[in-house]
């Protein structure tokens, strides 16, 4: 069960669920942090000169759309030279379908030093871009169709031009990620249960799928009626893809052919019936991922095995939200490898927890309030210090000021109107 609140569209019956919990609650693209890019491609100007957003459809400040749950990233983010202070591209996920949604991809502006956010008005024509992810170059931004039947659009950027779009061979994607290679996008198809590979040409456009990979196995787990891929991620070492799959309870392992962009799977770790995994994130080191669980309101700690690309579920620990289910969304480590932070969409709160043992283990600190409803997705600045959550449900964006030290959380000002914020991809 996830969620997000938008009309049925469809006849698959665990996605009107999926849309539905979000509305249940109330009313109605971490970036992916990879590698430098093999792909030739253009160069992307110093970071003193990164060009700010700019619409092709012009709106009021405050009117930038928002995604959601997981630029879910292969590893965590990394220190980035971003400069201190001054405007940076800011990029806000919505659905376009929903009561109150946006008009499409969400553009503004945040002051790296300050974490003050300004909007700057819309990308059109992008239906219900509810997760973005980058291409690491910076030139190209990918954004999921999450409908029926499911896309994958590319804009370019500084302009905002919406380059082309591609069929996911799926209905629901819902999560997208760059290959460290620059070559490839990965999406996963929510409402279908499967993922796909599409190649990214020079210019960043899409070319036409490779590979189509349908979790037709085990059997849906408790509460569910079919497969729900919910995040699709190359691993740290860059050896393997996971799937992450809520329906089946199942984390799918992947070897990508870098020549022709198909899929082998290699092996799948199980967690506990009914734990409905959403979205999981590496330590630093490469050893350890950690596993945002939906439906049981737990998190996990997993070992990873590179060689055999196959990831060991580990025992569930407590959110902190106390008893019932909070959603747990998603998670990410902060760039020393030192805390994570988990967003709880039910319980409208951050869990920080410090990392110990070199990544083994987890150990809860507190909840921090969100000052938001419905937490959908959490995002990192370039260099670690600011922390963005995109609310669903109060249409804002909250922004904090990450301690590097104690991994202390402060609200930097008051949060930032985004129409069903459910994405937010600061660069």
């Amino acid at each position: 069960m996830s969620s997000g609140a938008r009309p049925s569209r469809g006849t698959d019956g665990d996605w009107t669920r999926r849309r539905f919990v979000g509305a249940l609650a109330g009313a109605a693209c971490a970036m992916a942090a990879v590698p430098a890019c093999a792909t030739p491609r253009a160069a992307p100007e110093p970071a003193e000169k990164t060009p700010l957003p700019k619409a092709t459809a012009t709106g009021p400040s405050g009117s930038a759309a928002g995604p959601s749950g997981s630029a879910s990233a292969a590893a965590p983010v990394p220190v980035s030279p971003a400069p201190s202070s001054g405007p940076r591209p800011l990029f806000l996920g919505t659905y376009t379908s929903g009561e109150g949604g946006g008009k499409g991809i969400g553009l503004a502006t945040y002051d790296a030093a300050t974490g003050a956010v300004t909007g700057g008005g819309v990308v059109t024509g992008v239906d219900n871009p509810s997760f973005l992810a980058a291409h690491p170059d910076g030139l190209t931004l990918y954004a999921v169709d999450e409908q029926t039947p499911g896309a994958v659009t590319a804009v370019g950027l500084p302009g905002n031009e919406v380059l082309n779009s591609r069929s996911t061979g799926g209905s629901g994607p819902c999560h997208l990620s760059v290959h460290p290679s620059g070559r490839w996008l990965l999406s996963a198809n929510y409402a279908s249960g499967s993922v796909a590979v599409h190649p990214i040409e020079a210019s960043g456009a899409l070319g036409e799928r490779t590979d189509l990979a349908r979790h037709t196995s085990p059997a849906p787990g408790p509460g569910q009626q079919g497969p729900h891929a919910h995040q699709f991620i190359t691993t740290p070492d860059g050896g393997h893809l996971l799937a992450v799959d809520l329906g089946t309870d199942t984390v799918y392992s992947y070897r990508l052919d870098d020549t022709r962009g198909t899929l082998t799977e290699v092996s799948r770790a199980r967690t506990r019936p009914g734990a409905g995994p959403r979205h999981l994130t590496f330590h630093p080191g490469g050893g350890y991922a950690y596993l945002a669980n939906e439906a049981d309101n737990t998190v996990t700690v997993c070992g990873y095995d590179p060689a055999a690309g196959r990831l060991s579920v580990g025992e569930p620990q407590s959110t902190g939200t106390g008893s019932g289910t909070s959603y747990p969304a998603q998670l990410l480590v902060t760039p020393n490898g030192s805390f994570a932070f988990l967003a709880n969409r039910g319980h409208n709160s951050l869990t920080r927890y410090a990392i110990e043992a070199d990544g083994a283990r987890l150990r809860l600190l507190d909840t921090v309030p969100v000052d938001g409803d419905f937490p959908r997705h959490i995002a990192f600045s370039p260099d670690g210090r600011l922390l963005f959550a995109a609310n669903q449900r109060s249409s804002t964006v909250t922004v904090f000021r990450v301690d590097q030290e104690s991994g202390e959380l402060r609200r930097a000002g008051e949060p930032f109107a985004s129409p069903l914020a459910v994405c937010a991809l600061p660069l």
